[in-house]
């Protein structure tokens, strides 16, 4: 039987709220329910709104929940060589090219492959796509059931890195899921609509098998509306300072506020 390996990746660009304490509750009782692994991951890849402060926050908050991960893994801002490497796989197979637009160009979050064909270079002033093929993937979610998605209606072409030098979260995330062998990816309802480029951005890397994935269920008010951390009341470090225990936390993150 195959070893199970998850991981929990905050992105060190705010604090630790609720929502981070949903999902590493789904992946630590996935993990030791299933004898596997947790990979502590630091999605720092985007360097204009990473603080060394947030990361110093985030590991105190899930120290004092409780969450101690079997493995730490390299930052995000340490791999920068391998995610080169990774694409030049796909740039030898002329699946990767520069653009100019904008964000204020993308319609409903899908581009037009305005710059596909224009032989834009991959300069560190634009954006670097994947070409992304008409195509359905396949999945079955451990939680939703089977699920099929055609990236190429989605979102069209994928941004790997942006204008500003950042890789993007679709790459970053898919190649090191592919090269820390993780087998389970555990994470929120809002991101099942990633999970079919992320396969295929997979695939074009080099991935035999792809993950296995489980979108859990997210934070709801009782008005049926999704928690939103800028309505305030979740952050973590607020709450202990208000006097909350642990388990108070832990009960919000799993059934919501009652009012």
């Amino acid at each position: 039987m195959k070893t199970i390996i998850t991981r929990f990746a905050p992105s060190p660009t705010g604090y630790l709220h609720l929502g981070h304490v949903r999902n590493a509750i789904e992946v630590w009782q996935y993990a030791r329910e299933h004898d596997g692994t947790v990979l502590l991951r630091i999605e720092d890849h985007d360097r204009q709104r990473r603080k060394p402060e947030y990361e110093a926050a985030i590991r105190e908050d899930l120290g004092w929940l409780g969450f101690d991960a079997d493995e730490e893994v390299p930052r995000q801002s340490e791999r920068d060589d391998v995610y080169r490497e990774m694409l030049a796989r796909l740039v030898e197979q002329n699946l990767v090219y520069g653009c100019t637009c904008a964000r204020s160009e993308i319609v409903n979050s899908h581009y037009n492959v305005k710059c596909r064909d224009l032989n834009i270079g991959l300069r560190d002033d634009v954006s670097w796509r994947v070409r992304i093929e008409p195509g359905i993937e396949h999945f079955v979610d451990l939680r939703l059931g089977p699920q099929e998605q055609d990236p190429s209606q989605q979102c069209g072409d994928v941004v790997v890195r942006d204008r500003l030098g950042n890789w993007t979260y679709q790459w970053a995330a898919t190649i090191d899921d592919l090269l820390q062998n993780v087998t389970h990816v555990i994470r929120g309802e809002d991101l099942l609509d990633s999970t079919g480029r992320q396969i295929r951005l997979a695939r074009l890397a080099g991935r035999k098998e792809p993950a296995a994935f489980l979108h859990h269920a997210l934070i709801m008010k009782p008005d049926g509306r999704k928690l939103s951390k800028s309505d305030g009341d979740t952050g973590i470090r607020d709450l202990r300072a208000r006097g909350f225990s642990k388990e108070e936390v832990f009960s919000l993150a799993l059934h919501g506020p009652s009012c």
